[in-house]
């Protein structure tokens, strides 16, 4: 099944969601604590603690949907040492996160020069 016919921005909440919260709690997090509008078309994508299950929150144009995706057997490859609330993923690092791969891990390496 098709989701997008074109992916639009692609947020990762980085903290854990507790999994109670349905679209208005989680659209709430998106305008309170991420500070980006909820209903711009963009894509949200939230993690529980054990790491086992996503949501992802989405306004269609005709109101918000909510896609949820449980591993049976494996967690999710969450980032955890990045330094903001939220990360942009590209269309690759989405799909990697929702195949189970990590998305950061695929990042150009910086080498300090000592002189």
């Amino acid at each position: 099944m098709i989701m997008f016919q074109q992916l639009p921005n692609v947020y990762l909440y980085r903290d854990f969601i507790d999994f109670r919260k349905s679209i208005n709690g989680l659209s709430a997090v998106v305008e309170q604590q991420m500070e980006l509008p909820s209903t711009d078309g963009s894509v949200f994508v939230f993690c529980n603690k054990n790491r086992d299950k996503l949501k992802i929150l989405y306004w269609d144009k005709t109101g918000f949907a909510l896609w949820y995706k449980q591993l049976e057997r494996d967690k999710f490859k969450w980032p955890a040492k990045i330094d903001t609330e939220q990360m942009v993923l590209s269309e690759q690092q989405f799909h990697w996160l929702l195949s189970g791969y990590d998305v950061v891990g695929h990042q150009q390496v910086f080498v300090e020069s000592y002189c």
